[in-house]
């Protein structure tokens, strides 16, 4: 195995090239880098010998389906997987998306060996394919607890299940999707808004490279929806045209109300800081 010490796109392409990796980890934000820099020029697969690198491993956080749609083009015979886990449950594993299921790419997967999956309600009952619930898991790689914390234990831990707060569904086939933090979710007017599936949507626009939908406070609404958009270098877009865009592809009350141009803060695992983004928006009002 071979540990990166940077991660640049070129650094990333250099290493694979230099060690003949085969196998390649990467999080979200650092493939949303490399195909920046391969539609840029910056750098040029044909300078690299990539030959062997036969699947990429990617996770830490939902992977948008744009997002390996547009990896394809560069790589169209890579295999591709991702996992679910949480520190809780000592990492990924828990639920687990094949090579051999390429063609549920989104989806998280299935129950890992050894651990069971239920979506619930929040009186714990299971409920059936399609609905939103919680994901709670099961299995030999479950924490006891949370040190010297047993109010906290007790919150999470029920019954030997651990209460994850993501939110996930169930397809026709069993597979789990995952479709947001419980604590992200946005009520706006009485109706729910997910983020992660308005956030996929932005970034299916050629000219973003990273977004990111928070709920603000409002008196009228309770909360209303901010999108947070980080264009990609020179792309030159306007907050006319992300509207535009939302009114061809969200329906009415998905669509945010407020769009801001800013750089979407991520911590060290790729995940979006959404604490940071509420507390910096919190005051914006609608101009309309």
């Amino acid at each position: 195995a071979t540990l990166l010490r940077e991660i640049k796109p070129a650094y990333i392409f250099e290493a694979v090239h230099n060690e003949k990796g085969t196998i390649v980890w990467l999080l979200v934000p650092w493939a949303q880098d490399i195909l920046v820099a391969l539609d840029s020029g910056e750098i040029k697969k044909e300078d690299y010998k990539l030959e062997q690198w036969r699947l990429m491993h990617i996770g830490a956080q939902p992977v948008p389906e744009s997002l390996i749609k547009h990896w394809k083009t560069y790589f169209p015979d890579m295999l591709y997987d991702t996992n679910y886990g949480l520190s809780e449950s000592t990492g990924p594993g828990c639920v687990h998306l094949g090579v051999e299921n390429i063609h549920k790419v989104g989806a998280i997967g299935n129950p890992g060996y050894g651990w069971q999956v239920r979506i619930v309600d929040d009186n714990d009952n299971d409920v059936p394919p399609g609905m939103v619930g919680e994901l709670l898991v099961k299995g030999n790689g479950l924490m006891k607890e949370y040190y010297k914390n047993p109010q906290k234990t007790a919150e999470v831990l029920k019954d030997g299940w651990l209460h994850t707060g993501d939110l996930a569904k169930t397809d026709e086939d069993g597979f789990i999707w995952y479709v947001d933090r419980k604590k992200d979710l946005i009520i706006t007017g009485g109706e729910n808004i997910f983020p992660i599936e308005v956030e996929e949507v932005l970034l299916f626009n050629p000219k973003v490279y990273d977004a990111a939908l928070i709920g603000i406070p409002d008196i009228r609404l309770g909360e209303i929806a901010v999108a947070v958009i980080d264009p990609k270098p020179g792309a030159g877009i306007t907050t006319e045209e992300i509207e535009a865009y939302c009114i061809e592809k969200l329906p009415k009350y998905k669509r945010p109300k407020i769009i801001v141009f800013d750089k979407v803060p991520r911590n060290a695992t790729g995940k979006i800081e959404k604490v940071k983004l509420r507390e910096k928006y919190k005051e914006l009002k609608r101009v309309r």
